[in-house]
């Protein structure tokens, strides 16, 4: 297994990314497509898309944009289920983390499902909402990291 993280700069390589996302959230965890699917997926540029990429088959997907001038919000974080336990979520948000953090944004939110937020814990989140909340019919919270 090569795994390459790489940002997203063609819409092939959107389309890839769209298509991890249709089966992880739609198909799997039951999201309606139109809450999946919203502006930023537009084009590859409507804000920085992320795959990673398992001998040229594209395996993880995920996406950050600005939230306000300090701080950017990682959104849509999904590995296909044929390489999760592998430490794929924490390569791509690792390989975001390092975008962000060299174009001198200070920090990072998140809505994490709630059965994820140990994970996202590990990673150095620390969830700032005071009570869980729902988004497409899945419980959340929001969690923040500084990055410098």
């Amino acid at each position: 297994m090569t795994i390459e993280a790489i940002a997203v700069t063609s819409d092939e390589q959107l389309k890839q990314g769209l298509q991890i996302r249709m089966e992880v959230f739609v198909k799997e965890q039951q999201v309606p497509a139109d809450l999946e699917l919203d502006e930023f997926d537009a084009s590859w540029d409507a804000c920085r898309h992320y795959l990673l990429v398992d001998d040229g088959r594209a395996v993880a997907a995920a996406r950050y944009r600005m939230y306000d001038e300090e701080t950017a919000k990682l959104q849509r974080i999904a590995v296909l289920a044929s390489h999760r336990g592998l430490g794929l979520g924490r390569t791509i948000i690792e390989a975001m983390e390092a975008d962000i953090r060299q174009r001198g944004i200070g920090a990072v939110i998140l809505d994490a499902q709630t059965q994820a937020e140990p994970f996202y814990a590990k990673l150095g989140y620390v969830t700032i909402s005071e009570e869980p909340f729902l988004d497409a019919g899945i419980w959340h919270v929001r969690m923040k990291k500084t990055l410098i």
